[in-house]
């Protein structure tokens, strides 16, 4: 019996060490960051500074030489020679929604059908991932969980990375509802030969025939103040027309985002953003002028064409920026590899970006504002919420982003994860020999 009840102990014991670790308490008491390095994330540095947030709020972000701060009721960290950041914020992501690629009971990313827009993310959005940890490890504390699938796929909504369950999570709820645009040209890879394919997209002009027909009727749909009966797919629709939601359209070619861009100013949307945008310097100058911010896919890749500088993804975000386009980065369907969204800005500052600060703004504040939460997070600012982190270093560089502490609306959250379990567990076994 003896040896039954300590085989059970044991193995709840490692039961125990392979999950997540429980969602952060609310904050009791204010809390005081001091003597850092203080990233406020809108291009602007405070060399010697102090944060305090209480009750999940931020109350204070100053030069600590220039106030008198009454510390007797306060938790103090002295994080003096290190960094504090706005949490980084992750667009386009499916982080939430899938686990594992190969395994299909993991994946919760899109629904049978065409045209989808009463589906929503939010509800799909797992927060028992063993991916989630991972990325606030690296400051990424924010995530907008976006549907795919179909021509329009969904709403999505952003998230933290942080809370029992997707009620706990949500910081906006449908934020946006996403199309896929039909391009002239469709790409596919082929497994065979290790190759993407190109061909012509037969179905183009008949998608967006069937296009045009679901928007003017959710246009007018939605001029009604209470039709009877509801249509849900044109009830999901109604925030498009009075700039409540965005309307994300997935789009590579420059001519796919010129013709995506009007037809959506055609069907009365006005809140229009481009994501992907492999071709998006072609087309910069139309950008700008019709003031269309841009979530830009994954830079750490090779370009799409063969006649392309094969480092033109790394000098998009350069490119973009100095033409005067918002410009968010994200890692898009790589969902496996959203920690790393900080080591894109930092690519991004190698490849023309002006400085840090500004790139620091791609993967904070310029995302809030493309998604409408920049009254919330994206900067470090009296009156925010209190999302952020303290890295050890620069926190766009990997040898350098070592985060000691986390806080989500001022919640201080744990920091193990499945990668710091397995690197223990592993270390121990071959210092052993």
């Amino acid at each position: 019996m003896k040896r039954l009840l300590t085989t059970i102990l044991s193995l709840a014991s490692l039961t125990s060490m392979a999950q997540n670790p429980a969602p952060a308490k609310p904050q009791t008491r204010p809390i005081a960051l001091l003597n850092a390095t203080v990233h406020i994330g809108n291009g602007q540095v405070i060399q010697n500074g102090v944060v305090v947030f209480d009750k999940g709020i931020i109350t204070t972000v100053a030069d600590a030489t220039t106030i008198r701060l009454n510390t007797n009721e306060m938790e103090v960290i002295n994080v003096a020679g290190k960094h504090v950041y706005p949490g980084f914020i992750s667009p386009a992501s499916t982080v939430g929604l899938q686990e594992i690629g190969a395994v299909r009971a993991t994946v919760d990313k899109q629904e049978i059908g065409i045209l989808n827009p009463n589906i929503r993310a939010l509800i799909a959005y797992n927060t028992d991932s063993e991916i989630i940890p991972t990325i606030r490890n690296n400051g990424v504390l924010l995530t907008q969980a976006m549907p795919q699938g179909g021509t329009v796929s969904g709403s999505s909504s952003v998230m933290m990375a942080d809370g029992w369950n997707w009620e706990d999570a949500v910081l906006k709820k449908d934020d946006g509802l996403w199309l896929n645009w039909p391009g002239y040209f469709a790409r596919s890879f082929d497994l065979a030969d290790f190759t993407t394919v190109v061909k012509k997209n037969e179905r183009r002009d008949e998608v967006i025939s069937s296009l045009r027909s679901t928007f003017a009727d959710a246009k007018a749909y939605a001029a009604l103040p209470s039709p009877t009966p509801m249509n849900l797919k044109l009830e999901a629709m109604r925030g498009l027309f009075s700039g409540r939601q965005n309307l994300y359209i997935r789009a590579d070619y420059g001519k796919d985002i010129i013709e995506a861009v009007q037809f959506a100013r055609s069907a009365g949307v006005p809140k229009v953003v481009i994501v992907g945008g492999e071709e998006a310097h072609r087309v910069a100058g139309f950008l700008k002028e019709q003031n269309i911010p841009i979530i830009l896919s994954a830079l750490h890749r090779l370009p799409n064409r063969d006649d392309e500088d094969v480092d033109l993804p790394y000098r998009m975000p350069a490119i973009l920026q100095k033409a005067g386009v918002l410009v968010s980065l994200s890692y898009a369907d790589a969902w496996w590899r959203t920690r790393n969204l900080p080591f894109l800005a930092g690519t991004a500052v190698g490849f023309g970006v002006t400085d840090r600060e500004e790139a620091l703004k791609m993967i904070t504040s310029n995302t809030a504002r493309i998604m409408g939460i920049d009254n919330l997070v994206g900067t470090l600012e009296r009156g925010k919420q209190a999302t952020l982190f303290v890295s050890a270093g620069d926190a766009l560089d990997m040898r350098t982003n070592v985060v000691e502490h986390v806080f989500i609306q001022g919640k201080k959250v744990n920091l193990d994860d499945r990668h710091k379990r397995l690197y223990n567990t592993y270390k121990e076994k071959y210092q052993q020999k």
